[in-house]
């Protein structure tokens, strides 16, 4: 069956532009446009990635974004004209996925909505449980657990907290857990990395403002800071 995308924009013109890429490119579209609407449809259909437009009637963007990441790791690709850096930040840290702004390129779009589906199809890696400190990470069952609390990490913090631990002390540049974020076909800001980290340091640090587990090294990337034990 051909993935499903839902396609959240409220200008027709624009609406039917991205609904024909992507039925071009073999895709199976639903399109609303409104923010209400959106909500509704992901909740009585299967949804395998959203478009969504920031500027919406009803409930806006950001706050759809919200509500669809609350209980759900289905992929989200914010489009809109609303090209400030706050804005791209905001739509990262409620757990969007990737941000297009427009105007933009119908073949672009089509290439970013196949990225983000096919790292969230990829098969985890069978690895081993990492512990370190209070925290444990199951890279099988994708669960994290800190102090016997299991807390919600979004598919890109899960992978990226797991790259980390599974090196503890290497540091790796933004480049490179961006790369391995997106299997290699990432292409875009290289600052979203910090977006994750500080959205991940909230969740899995005792003190986010004085991290210990995902320590950052000026001028080049991060590293996990503590022990880790495998078993």
């Amino acid at each position: 069956m051909a993935e499903r995308i839902m396609v959240v924009e409220d200008e027709q013109a624009i609406r039917a532009v991205i609904e024909f890429a992507l039925k071009d490119a073999g895709f199976d579209v639903v399109a609303v446009a409104r923010g209400d609407d959106a909500l509704r449809v992901i909740g009585e259909e299967q949804i395998d990635l959203v478009v969504l437009d920031l500027m919406l009637p009803g409930v806006d963007g950001l706050e759809v974004c919200k509500q669809i990441r609350a209980d759900r790791v289905t992929p989200i690709i914010i489009l809109s004209a609303r090209s400030e850096e706050l804005d791209k930040v905001l739509g990262l840290e409620l757990g969007a996925d990737d941000y297009v702004t427009k105007p933009f390129s119908p073949r672009e779009l089509v290439s970013r909505v196949r990225a983000n589906l096919r790292r969230i199809r990829t098969e985890p890696e069978r690895g081993q449980l990492l512990r370190a400190d209070n925290l444990e990470i199951d890279p099988v069952a994708r669960t994290v657990v800190r102090g016997g609390d299991e807390i919600y990490l979004t598919f890109s913090e899960f992978e990226i907290l797991h790259k980390l631990a599974s090196a503890p002390r290497r540091v790796f540049t933004r480049e490179e857990l961006m790369n391995h974020l997106w299997q290699g076909s990432f292409f875009g800001d290289l600052r979203s990395v910090d977006v994750h980290v500080r959205h991940l340091r909230q969740k899995v640090e005792s003190d986010p403002a004085n991290p210990t587990l995902i320590r950052t090294v000026r001028g080049v990337g991060y590293a996990f800071g503590a022990d880790v034990t495998r078993t």
